[in-house]
C-alpha cells in the first residue's frame, strides 16, 4: 500500500521533464530489427497509470486489438505517437489513454517521467507516470483495444511474480521479463518498463 508520503517519494525519483531526444547515431535500441530504421526516430509516449482503488493501487494495461497491423494482441501501456500538435509527452500519453480506454485526463495527476526507452522498431518512448483516480469505468475502444485490465501494484513489486520470456532473434536467444496475470501475458518492452518502474521508481533501487 502506498501512502501520500510514498507518492511524494515516487515523484522525487522521477524526472520533472521528459528527456530530450539525442542525435540518432547516439541512440542504442533494445533490439535491432531488419528495415526498422528507414527514417528518423519516432517520438512516442506511454502512460504508466497508478490507479488508486481505495487504499490500494494497481497499474493499468491494455490488450491491443487483434486487427491492428503492429503488435496485435500484445499487452501494452496506453500510449502512442506524439503528434506534432501535442504540447508534450504527458499530453500525448493522456490523449492516447482517453482514446483507447476513455481515461479522463482530468482524473490524472502526472508525477513525472522515466528515462526514455528506444525500441528496435525505431520508437523513442517517454514513459509518463501518473496517479489516476477514475470517476468512471475504463472502456476499451474496440478499434484499438481488445481489453483493458489492471494488475495490483503489490503483485508487480514482488520479484516472484516475474518469469523469463525467451525468443529467438536472428539465430540468437533473447531473454526478458514476463508476467502472467489472469490470462494476460505481459512481456517485451511493457514487461521491461514495468520492472524498471517497480524497482527504480516504487522501490527506489539503483538501476543495474
Amino acid at each position: 500500500m502506498l501512502a501520500d508520503r510514498d507518492i511524494a517519494r515516487v515523484r522525487a525519483r522521477l524526472l520533472s521533464s521528459p528527456q530530450p531526444m539525442p542525435d540518432a547515431e547516439d541512440l542504442v535500441a533494445d533490439i535491432i530489427l531488419p528495415d526498422a530504421f528507414d527514417g528518423p526516430p519516432v517520438p512516442a509516449a506511454v502512460l504508466i497509470a497508478l490507479v488508486r482503488r481505495g487504499d490500494d493501487f494497481s497499474v493499468l494495461y491494455t490488450e491491443r486489438s487483434a486487427g491492428l497491423r503492429r503488435h496485435s494482441g500484445q499487452v501494452a501501456f496506453p500510449g502512442g505517437r506524439i503528434d506534432p500538435e501535442d504540447p508534450d509527452a504527458a499530453y500525448a500519453a493522456l490523449r492516447e489513454a482517453n482514446e483507447e480506454v476513455a481515461l479522463d485526463p482530468a482524473d490524472a495527476d502526472v508525477l513525472g517521467y522515466m528515462p526514455y526507452f528506444f525500441t528496435g522498431t525505431n520508437y523513442f518512448i517517454t514513459p509518463v507516470v501518473a496517479v489516476v483516480e477514475p470517476r468512471a469505468p475504463f472502456v476499451a475502444n474496440p478499434g484499438e483495444v481488445e481489453d483493458v485490465f489492471e494488475v495490483p501494484l503489490e503483485r508487480l513489486i514482488d520479484p516472484k511474480s516475474y518469469g523469463v520470456f525467451r525468443v529467438m532473434h536472428l539465430g540468437r536467444e533473447r531473454r526478458g521479463w514476463q508476467i502472467d496475470h489472469e490470462g494476460h501475458r505481459i512481456w517485451g518492452i511493457t514487461a521491461e518498463l514495468t520492472r524498471r518502474f517497480c524497482d527504480q521508481v516504487i522501490l527506489g533501487e539503483a538501476p543495474v
